[in-house]
């Protein structure tokens, strides 16, 4: 998974030198919603390590961008708070929260700039900061010494959907895992929108942007 991310990061790096001298560069929005999330903690032992929701998980944050109608790079984050996200097997506590941080390469019609509306796909990497029974641990399971706090995976997300002029929507998947963490593992499926608002301003002319 580091190697992967590695070599994202070497595509960002690309990216922004490919289209820093013919792209437009803004700034946006990025809204989602988890159809279904999973955040497994390192194994400690004591407690069933995971915690999922399929019920009202809402991710909001901001992103910038580079690029044209063909493709664009943009660099986003999120905080997804999953209201009633629970384990199962043993119920511990209530709520789950991922910070996931990406750079993505985007496609086609989810680069968000074409005048017409075009189906397109995406991809990209980066880390994410999770944290699962996020209020009312249950204090037996305190007590036995479960403690559930901020725990990283180095994530992959790829998506499918439609834009136009300035929005986006697109399904995607993001899968994190960390090999120095025992049985550490995150997955979100859902829906994200993605506004650019600043979309106007190209990089090799200044003068467009006054």
């Amino acid at each position: 998974m580091k190697i992967v991310f590695k070599y994202l990061l070497i595509l960002v790096v690309i990216g922004l030198s490919s289209y820093s001298a013919i792209g437009q560069f803004g700034f946006g929005l990025t809204v989602s919603h988890d159809l279904y999330n999973r955040y497994a903690n390192p194994s400690d032992g004591i407690a069933h390590n995971a915690n999922g929701s399929a019920l009202l998980n809402l991710g909001i944050g901001p992103k910038v961008w580079v690029g044209g109608e063909k493709a664009s790079l943009s660099v986003e984050g999120q905080a997804v708070w999953g209201i009633f996200g629970a384990s199962l097997p043993d119920y511990k506590g209530l709520g789950n929260i991922a910070f996931p941080v990406l750079a993505k390469l985007n496609f086609a019609g989810l680069s968000s700039l074409n005048k017409e509306g075009r189906f397109g796909l995406s991809i990209g990497g980066g880390i994410q900061w999770s944290k699962s029974e996020l209020y009312y641990l249950k204090n037996s399971f305190e007590d036995s010494g479960v403690n559930r706090g901020f725990f990283r995976t180095y994530v992959i997300q790829a998506g499918y959907g439609f834009g136009l002029a300035g929005f986006g929507g697109q399904l995607f998947v993001r899968y994190g895992y960390n090999p120095d963490l025992d049985g550490a593992n995150t997955i979100n499926i859902g829906l994200q929108y993605d506004f650019n608002f600043s979309r106007l301003s190209r990089i090799d002319d200044p003068a467009s942007a006054l």
